[in-house]
């Protein structure tokens, strides 16, 4: 007669199941019902048909940005090139307008997440958790101020595969774009880079150097991360320090292996950066607010007239004091580790 209790008395002391390896919690789950991982993709409430695009097996990756309305018509045109079967769009609507989206087509397969004024790490540190994101090869996490006429995705991932980038971008049209790190700028007779030269200055960069931002570095604005350079990527990230400065310089360490390597600027699929300022502009005022002075007026002159406030300053300001904080973080967690050896 089977019995259930000595199978349990037999089976939970037995080498093999001493050594596996379940998730923090699961303990009191069968193995095969523990799911580890999810994803992005919408259910039918209905439909039983396999709900992922096309074949289940195929590779997919992520594009996900943070936007505002103001420049719906630029990420417009960047989402119709990624809109296609190997593309999940998610949006971080940093203004709270998410119904005026609605006019575009791909909006309905959208995914939408919306929290007034944050940056693209905020929302990526809360919404972009390895495991939600694990079944999508590349990550795709960039600005909304974009010019994508020269750049195709799928062309794109071709290159990063065939050349092993586990952290990359796409270069930068310098006839349009102000180049900031000339690492980024686009090579127009390579299909690839990975480092920059620079004889002038307080950074000198040859084919000897092998630190950021000479080598094995990519900028911020447009990053693609490999499923595996993510997952060290987002634990990287601080969960109060939200502009991200500073995290460019050892994003190196998530290249999974030789950064030298595994990190490169795209010249052959490039963009355009316009560098618009966005985030700090806070709009005040109501055009709703009863007149106290009349109460038969619907609206007072005074309060219908919505004005910007722009607080860019502060916010540049504090984007230069978190790359401090981020910095002596950095510096204090290498001097308490005495495990960690720096590969570099």
């Amino acid at each position: 007669m089977y019995n259930v209790t000595d199978k349990i008395q037999n089976n939970a002391t037995s080498p093999t199941c001493e050594n596996l390896n379940k998730p923090l919690g699961t303990e009191a789950l069968p193995q095969g019902i523990i799911v580890k991982t999810s994803n992005l993709e919408p259910q039918h409430l209905w439909n039983y048909r396999h709900n992922k695009k096309g074949n289940p097996n195929r590779a997919m990756s992520l594009l996900a940005m943070a936007v505002g309305i103001k420049q719906k018509d630029i990420v417009n045109n960047v989402i119709q090139k990624f809109h296609s079967r190997d593309f999940v769009v998610m949006l971080f609507h940093y203004d709270g307008v998410v119904e005026d989206w609605k006019q575009y087509p791909w909006n309905e397969y959208a995914i939408h997440v919306s929290v007034m004024n944050q940056t693209k790490w905020w929302f990526a540190k809360r919404f972009l958790h390895p495991d939600i994101v694990a079944e999508y090869e590349y990550i795709f996490l960039w600005d909304e101020d974009l010019g994508v006429a020269h750049f195709n995705p799928q062309r794109y991932l071709s290159i990063v595969k065939e050349e092993g980038f586990e952290i990359s971008q796409p270069a930068l049209d310098t006839t349009k774009t102000k180049v900031h790190y000339p690492i980024t700028a686009r090579r127009k007779k390579l299909k690839f880079h990975r480092r920059m030269y620079k004889n002038k200055g307080s950074v000198r960069c040859d084919d000897r150097s092998t630190d950021p931002p000479c080598t094995g570095w990519v900028e911020m604005m447009a990053p693609v991360f490999s499923r595996s350079a993510w997952r060290c990527s987002w634990y990287m990230i601080q969960n109060d320090l939200i502009h991200a400065w500073g995290l460019d310089l050892q994003l190196g360490y998530c290249a999974q292996g030789d950064r030298k390597k595994n990190v490169g600027v795209v010249d052959a699929e490039y963009i355009v950066h316009y560098g618009l300022p966005t985030l700090g502009v806070v709009v005040t005022g109501s055009s709703s607010s009863p007149n106290e002075t009349n109460p038969k007026s619907r609206v007072s002159q005074e309060s219908s007239e919505s004005r910007e406030v722009d607080n860019r300053p502060e916010v540049r300001r504090k984007s230069y004091v978190e790359m401090k904080r981020f910095k002596e973080r950095w510096k204090k967690a290498v001097e308490d580790d005495i495990c960690w050896v720096d590969p570099y």
